[in-house]
């Protein structure tokens, strides 16, 4: 029995021969297989590369007009982006209308963009996905006098009142002459377009009765006519039949002196109706940063507000656009388990390795598997090839030796050798590679002796 010191390097050399051996095999199968592996390779920067490529680091994001309620919002979601090494370029625009307008443009660089809830039908703008609604957008309807009071609209047809319905192209306008021509009042004589802004000084001023605008509740305009005692807000008391007739509507309710309990305003339980705030992508968009959009909406939408109760937003409230099938995936599951964990770009990253690799390595691993097999076969089928010549030059010596001809013999068995021993054997065809070498010397062995016919004798070969 050795001592220790000499199992300990008995040991170590067996270590360092197995790993020489599986070295030299390495570089063996590399040397035979290079141009499969080497196709393996670029098929591998095509899936990482094209298929399956990084996010972008910037994205183009259409934020409505200044200083307005969707570039508020907006400037949010920069905030966000930059804290995870994105960077959002805002992109002044009018406001919805034009936002969807660009975002269907398949040229345009604009990626993303806040829209209202019923600007436009999803089959005039293919190419237009939802991530969910981020926001309720309600829709203000401010008056003077005593036409309103009771929550209708029956008096208006014959009167001369004056309603401030927004610009032309305006999400207010939109909204509005939708609940006016869900009235029969879509062709009143008194119907002015006039901005937010112009509306609120012509309602100050008595130039005009009504005013509806869609806008947030922290809004300049909303808050100079909420803080006016001699303004009225309609109460919606049918908002219930208006969610029903203009699907996607919202019924929101006031409480009693929720706006102002010095002066109980609303003075009363007030029913408003709303749309909501629509964020919208190409259908392109690389799916790591509609999750980190998503991310994005739940961080900054997602808290408690005046209208909405925490974790209401994002949701998928009354879209007319298909939703994202990564919104799909962040509604039934939530984000990725990585991004809760890691950091953005580390987070995609082993994501987007994951499901690259994944079907890669399904594709490549059973042609690996199989190349050893492979190389044994076509070794064996070479070394058969010469058993084969063999045999036959053994039956042509028994048939019809000639003495003279030895040194020609001799050539001809030495070719068979040097055939086998140009093959490249791996380990598991040894046995066959040295059966064949054996018997090629019998042959040259039973020539050597003059005795041809021992070869019909002992068929060894």
């Amino acid at each position: 029995m050795g001592s220790f010191k000499e199992d300990v390097r008995d040991t170590a050399v067996a270590l360092v021969e197995t790993a020489q051996d599986q070295l030299r095999d390495a570089v063996n199968f590399v040397k035979e297989t290079w141009p499969l592996l080497a196709f393996l390779f670029v098929l591998l920067v095509i899936l990482i590369g094209y298929w399956n490529p990084p996010p972008p680091k910037r994205v183009m994001m259409a934020s409505g007009s200044a200083g307005g309620s969707y570039e508020q919002l907006a400037s949010k979601y920069v905030e966000f982006f930059a804290e995870h090494g994105v960077t959002i370029e805002l992109v002044p625009t009018s406001g919805s209308q034009e936002n969807i307008q660009r975002l269907s443009d398949r040229k345009d660089p604009i990626q993303a963009a806040f829209v209202q809830g019923g600007s436009l039908h999803s089959k005039t703008v293919p190419g237009v996905e939802s991530l969910g609604s981020v926001d309720f957008e309600p829709i203000w309807f401010f008056y003077k006098g005593e036409f309103f009071k009771d929550g209708r609209f029956d008096k208006t047809k014959s009167s001369k009142v004056r309603i401030a319905v927004g610009p032309d192209g305006s999400g207010t306008h939109v909204q509005a002459m939708k609940i006016l021509r869900a009235n029969q009042l879509e062709n009143h004589p008194f119907l002015l377009s006039l901005h937010n802004d112009e509306a609120v000084v012509a309602l100050k001023k008595g130039e005009v009765d009504v005013v509806i605008m869609v806008d947030g509740l922290r809004s300049k305009n909303v808050q100079a006519l909420l803080n006016d005692p001699d303004v009225k807000l309609f109460n919606f008391v049918r908002a219930a039949a208006y969610t029903k007739n203009i699907h996607y509507l919202e019924e929101l309710i006031v409480p009693m002196g929720a706006f102002n309990l010095a002066r109980n305003f609303p003075p009363q339980d007030t029913r408003m109706i709303s749309t909501v705030t629509n964020l919208l992508i190409d259908d392109r968009m690389h799916p790591a940063i509609q999750f980190l959009f998503l991310r994005a909406a739940q961080e900054i939408n997602g808290k408690e507000s005046f209208f909405a109760s925490h974790g209401e937003f994002p949701s998928f409230k009354n879209s007319e656009f298909p939703e994202s099938p990564i919104a799909q995936q962040f509604h039934q599951r939530g984000l990725p388990i990585l991004m809760d964990y890691l950091p953005f770009w580390i987070a995609e990253f082993i994501h987007r390795m994951f499901f690259t690799l994944v079907p890669f390595f399904a594709v490549a691993y059973p042609i690996l598997v199989s190349l050893p097999s492979y190389r044994l076969r076509r070794i064996q089928s070479k070394l058969n090839r010469i058993y084969g010549e063999l045999k036959f030059f053994e039956n042509e010596l028994l048939a019809s030796y000639d003495p003279q001809k030895l040194p020609e013999y001799m050539e001809r068995l030495a070719e068979m050798e040097r055939k086998a021993l140009a093959l490249k054997i791996p380990k598991r065809a040894a046995s066959d590679f040295y059966t064949l070498r054996t018997s090629i010397d019998y042959v040259r062995n039973a020539l050597n002796r003059g005795d041809h016919l021992a070869l019909g004798s002992d068929n060894q070969a």
